[in-house]
């Protein structure tokens, strides 16, 4: 008797250990620079916390429908024809609480026992966790650093099986901040398999332009959220896109796990879509500025980044001059000079040797950190 081996088989999420200890630092009165998780430090927009205010205020805080209230819904469908020129149906959105609910719906309803979804390595650490947890296998393609983490259709290929179901792509990506190029969203959407693709980064890119699955291919599931974006981690919002044929099964599925969505946040989101365009434009140019500091500091340190990081929030420098062991560095970097930072291995096999550093922090803290580690590297070389 004990734990189901579902539970038992799903892995630490190293970036949250690392944070974890932070806080027990912190807790000891040691000042930490959390350069380690991804969570915006820009304050929600006014307009959104005031959009939550007033459905508080009009009593708007009851059960909505279980795919979400259908005028979110419908300024979804207006943003993506607005950014991408796709056109989708109300009916094909589920509002979910955070976008973690959105990939157990879709892999939920895609997943039979042992069906195989394609990932990359390195790739977000929670993908894996989530297809296993529905009797899934995640099959890995290893990318590399060389072409900036895309992937390669030939070796996706070889990964193809009989049970193969999905291939997931996350672009701009976490861990490395890159974008896959359109040539290879199209190979993608060649494939006669579903595409599941995270663009949970989207309007975070800085140079380039980021392009939805949907442009290429219907036979996708998109998720998506608030997040990241407009500063709303807290607030717990995500949404998935799915095919039509996915309506009712997702639709019933939501129901008995779910619900609903909140219904503050939910109208808080309508504000977030309409009238927060300004705001997100002043965080991206923050962005920005922060990403091309701290890849000119890293750089000078002897941390190796052969394709610079164009969207999100994360540089995924190479860290082999340093150690073979980036679990170990990570906590030593922690210890020693107060900085947090995430293992590469965290995101695969193929991460190790690497180190992910967040920006989403101030400058003033991001040059610290920096100040920091490099005078940490200069006392183990």
């Amino acid at each position: 008797m004990g734990l189901c081996k579902r539970v038992q088989n799903i892995k630490p999420f190293m970036v949250m250990e690392v944070l974890e200890a932070a806080q027990e630092l912190e807790s000891k009165d040691i000042d930490i620079i959390h350069l380690e998780v991804g969570e915006p430090d820009f304050e929600t927009p006014r307009c959104i916390k005031e959009a939550a205010k007033k459905a508080i205020d009009e009593g708007k805080t009851k059960y909505t429908h279980s795919l979400g209230i259908k005028e979110l819904r419908e300024a979804i469908c207006k943003d993506y024809k607005k950014n991408y020129n796709v056109e989708i149906d109300p009916d094909q959105i589920v509002i979910t609480s955070g976008t973690s609910p959105a990939m157990l719906l879709c892999f939920g309803v895609l997943l039979d026992l042992q069906d195989e979804v394609i990932i990359s390595d390195p790739g977000y650490a929670c993908y894996e966790t989530f297809i296993k947890f529905v009797d899934g296998i995640a099959k890995k393609v290893k990318v590399f650093e060389d072409n900036g983490f895309q992937y390669e259709i030939k070796d996706i290929k070889k990964q193809i099986t009989k049970k193969t179901k999905a291939v997931l792509l996350n672009s701009p990506a976490n861990p490395t901040g890159t974008l896959l190029d359109e040539k290879t969203l199209k190979q993608l959407a060649d494939l006669d398999l579903y595409i599941v693709s995270d663009e949970i980064y989207h309007g975070l890119v800085y140079e380039g332009k980021e392009h939805s699955i949907l442009e290429f291919t219907d036979k996708a599931f998109v998720l998506n959220g608030f997040s990241k974006k407009y500063a709303m981690t807290g607030w717990r919002l995500g949404y998935l896109i799915f095919p039509k044929e996915f309506v009712r099964c997702i639709q019933s599925l939501t129901q008995n796990i779910f619900i609903c969505a909140s219904s503050i946040a939910q109208y808080a989101a309508i504000a977030a879509l309409k009238d927060a365009h300004e705001d997100v434009i002043k965080m991206k140019k923050t962005y920005n500025e922060r990403r091309i500091y701290m890849l000119k500091r890293l750089k000078k340190m002897g941390f190796k980044i052969k394709v610079e990081p164009t969207g999100a929030f994360y540089i995924f420098a190479n860290a082999k001059d340093f150690t073979d062991n980036s679990y170990k560095f990570a906590f030593d970097i922690l210890k020693n000079a107060h900085v947090g930072v995430t293992p590469g291995i965290d995101f695969g096999e193929n991460g190790e040797g690497f180190i992910r550093f967040s920006y989403a922090n101030s400058l003033e803290n991001i040059k610290i950190g920096m100040d920091r580690l490099q005078n940490y590297l200069s006392g183990i070389k």
